[in-house]
């Protein structure tokens, strides 16, 4: 991380989690957030420190992509399933492709209206799935797929490692047959 002192950061390039001064030091604005009194860049962009009312901000340089914010819709892969919680990887937020690496939570309670008693009947690691962010909380990216818009986009057996056809019956594997069970999204393989 850079350490240099506000007052020579003004107008420089930063990066997410660069620290940019202190709350005791300075008011956090747009484009910041703090964690244990420090205030750090939450985007790519130029930061701004405004001595005369101390606060310290950062104009984003890559408009519209920065991060995931709480009510986009995200796609992401399945990196790791547990039987309450799902880590997806995020690659795009709306129609755009983020050049950072974002890592979201979706929890057993928010898969759908419906009880779900296991993460293992909603993805697989390796899915690619649809969701909606409820919460950055805490710097980590809570997801919902209570929408019949939101759930799996793309599943393989796992198997085989196939693309799973969506059947009456459930995810069937047309190469070695096997049935398993998601949470699919209404547009599932288009």
């Amino acid at each position: 991380m850079n350490s240099r002192p506000p007052d020579q950061k003004s107008g420089q390039l930063v990066l997410p989690g660069e620290r940019l001064g202190v709350i005791e030091e300075f008011v956090p604005d747009a484009g910041t957030y703090v964690e244990n009194g420090v205030i750090y860049s939450k985007v790519v962009g130029r930061a701004l420190v405004d001595f005369s009312s101390r606060r310290v901000s950062v104009y984003s340089l890559i408009h519209g992509a920065g991060v995931p914010k709480v009510g986009v819709t995200v796609l992401g892969q399945v990196s790791g399933v547990q039987s309450n919680t799902a880590n997806v990887r995020i690659f795009k937020v709306g129609n755009k492709e983020l050049s950072g690496v974002f890592t979201g939570v979706l929890h057993v309670s928010d898969v759908a209206m419906k009880y779900i008693e296991s993460m293992f009947e909603v993805c697989k690691a390796g899915d690619i799935l649809r969701a909606m962010v409820i919460s950055d909380k805490n710097r980590t990216y809570h997801l919902s797929t209570k929408d019949k818009e939101l759930g799996v986009v793309y599943a393989f057996c796992t198997n085989c490692g196939h693309m799973l056809e969506l059947k009456r019956q459930g995810m069937h594997c047309p190469n070695c047959g096997r049935i398993e069970k998601r949470k699919t999204a209404l547009d599932y393989a288009k």
